[in-house]
C-alpha cells in the first residue's frame, strides 16, 4: 500500500486564525493519547476530498503527540468501476450489484487487507472502498479498534446496498458520520457525528500574493475577472450528482436579467472517478459555442482559490452532497454561495446570512438568488463578512483534529 507525502505544517501555524487557548486545549488532549498509534486507510492520494483532509490532518495528529500513518489503497480501474457504483447507489442509484462487481470489490480488498503492515491501536477506514478489508484485518490484528468514517449521504440507500456494508460492519467498533441521520440509516452503534472541515493554510485557501493573483489573472485572460461583467462559479468533480447541467440551466436564467454575466464550470476529475471525463462531455456539449461559459479542469489548487476569490457569487447545485466542503472553501474567501438544501450543506450556510438555500431541483430559485446577488454588492459584502466567521468558528481543521481525538480517548 502506498505511503502519500503529508503536508509540513505545525499545529502553531493556526495560532493566528484561532488563538492561543484553543489551540493548548488540542495539544492537552493529544498528551493523553500519546501512547496511541492511528492509522488512516483510503483508495486515493489526490484529487478527492478525503485525500485532501488526511495531508492536512495526519500531521497535525503527529504534532499533538499522536503517532499517525496515512496508508492508500493499491487499486485498478475495475475497482474504482465498482466503488463509483458503490458509492451511487448508496446515494440512490438502483442499478445492480452484480456477482461479478462484488467480486472485484472483495479480491482488491482482501489483497489490500494482506499487504497492510504495521502495529495500530487505532485504524480509520475512509468510505466504502477500503471497508471490504475490515474482516481480514481483524483476523490479523485483534487487538486494535476499527473505526469507519463515511463521508457519504446515505439516506436514501438501495437495499443492495446496505446489504453490502451490513456484510462488513459487523467488524467495525465505532463508525463516523457527518450528520446523525447518516447513521440512523445504517443503523450501526456505536456511533459519532464529525463535520468536515477546510484546512486555511493550504494552496486552496490561503491569501493569495498581488503577484500571484497578477499571474492567474493574466493566465486565466478568456474569463474577464478584472471586467464589469458579474462572474458566478461552480467548483465539482464532473460528476452527475453536482448537476452542472443544472448549473448551466440557471445560469441561462441569470443572464435574461444580466445578459453580460460570465459562468466557471471548475472541475477535476478524481482518480477513483472513472464517470468523469463521460459527465465532462456532455457538458462541454450543452455549453457548444457560447463563449460566457469558461470549463476548467484540473487546474492546480492555486487556481482554485484564485477562481473562488474573484467570483461574484458560488454556487454548489449538488442533488445530493455528503457534506459538500467546497462551500466553506468560498465562504471562506468571503464569496457567498447559492447552494442545494441537501446533506451537510445546510450546516455550512444560514439561510440569507452567509448565502442562500434552494431545493435542488429549483432551477427558478437558483437563478434568482443569483440574479439578486449580481445585483446588490452591499448584499453580497454582508454576507461575505458574516460567511468567513462562520467558517473560523466552526468548519476549520483544528476543530476536526479536536474531534477526533475526543473519539479516540472514548474507544475501549
Amino acid at each position: 500500500m502506498e505511503r502519500p507525502p503529508t503536508a509540513d505544517r505545525p499545529l502553531s501555524a493556526y495560532a493566528d486564525l484561532l488563538g492561543g487557548d484553543r489551540l493548548d486545549s488540542l495539544r492537552e488532549r493529544g498528551e493523553s493519547l500519546s501512547d496511541t498509534r492511528v492509522c488512516h486507510v483510503n483508495s486515493t492520494a489526490s484529487g478527492g476530498g478525503v485525500a485532501e483532509l488526511l495531508r492536512s490532518l495526519v500531521p497535525l495528529f503527529e504534532d499533538v503527540g499522536v503517532e499517525t500513518d496515512w496508508a492508500v489503497m493499491e487499486a485498478d480501474e475495475p475497482f474504482f468501476d465498482v466503488t463509483k457504483q458503490i458509492h451511487n447507489g448508496l446515494q440512490g442509484d438502483d442499478e445492480p450489484l452484480t456477482p461479478e462487481m462484488y467480486e472485484t470489490y472483495r479480491e482488491t480488498t482482501e489483497r489490500n487487507a494482506h499487504a497492510f503492515s504495521g502495529e495500530y491501536d487505532v485504524v480509520v477506514l475512509h468510505d466504502p472502498q477500503p471497508l471490504g478489508m475490515i474482516g481480514a484485518l481483524r483476523e490479523r490484528f485483534p487487538d486494535t479498534r476499527f473505526v469507519w468514517r463515511c463521508h457519504i449521504d446515505c439516506t436514501a440507500a438501495t437495499e443492495p446496498y446496505l446489504d453490502l456494508l451490513s456484510s462488513h460492519l459487523e467488524h467495525v467498533d465505532h463508525a463516523v458520520f457527518s450528520r446523525e441521520v447518516y447513521g440512523e440509516t445504517i443503523g450501526i452503534e456505536p456511533r459519532s457525528i464529525v463535520y468536515p472541515a477546510i484546512d486555511p493554510l493550504t494552496e486552496k485557501n490561503r491569501p493569495l500574493t498581488e503577484s500571484e493573483e497578477r499571474a492567474e489573472r493574466e493566465r486565466l485572460s478568456a474569463v474577464p475577472f478584472e471586467g464589469e461583467e458579474p462572474i458566478l462559479t461552480q467548483v465539482s468533480r464532473f460528476d452527475p450528482w453536482k448537476d452542472p447541467l443544472g448549473v448551466i440551466e440557471a445560469f441561462r436564467e441569470v443572464q435574461r436579467e444580466v445578459p453580460g454575466a460570465q459562468l466557471v464550470l471548475l472541475g477535476g476529475m478524481a482518480d477513483d472517478d472513472p464517470e468523469g471525463r463521460e459527465v465532462y462531455e456532455r457538458v462541454l456539449a450543452e455549453a457548444g459555442e457560447d463563449a460566457s461559459v469558461h470549463l476548467l479542469t484540473n487546474e492546480p489548487d492555486l487556481t482554485v482559490n484564485y477562481v473562488q476569490r474573484r467570483s461574484d457569487v458560488v454556487v454548489q447545485k449538488s442533488i445530493r452532497e455528503g457534506f459538500g466542503l467546497v462551500v466553506s472553501e468560498a465562504l471562506w474567501k468571503r464569496t457567498p454561495v447559492v447552494a442545494s438544501r441537501v446533506g451537510g450543506i445546510p450546516l455550512q450556510i444560514d439561510d440569507g446570512e452567509t448565502g442562500y438555500l434552494t431545493d435542488p431541483d429549483d432551477t427558478g430559485a437558483v437563478a434568482d438568488r443569483v440574479t439578486r446577488l449580481f445585483s446588490e454588492p452591499a448584499l453580497r459584502e454582508r454576507l461575505g463578512e458574516n460567511a468567513r466567521e462562520h467558517v473560523r468558528d466552526r468548519f476549520l481543521l483544528p476543530r476536526q483534529l479536536g474531534d477526533y481525538l475526543d473519539l479516540f480517548g472514548r474507544l475501549d
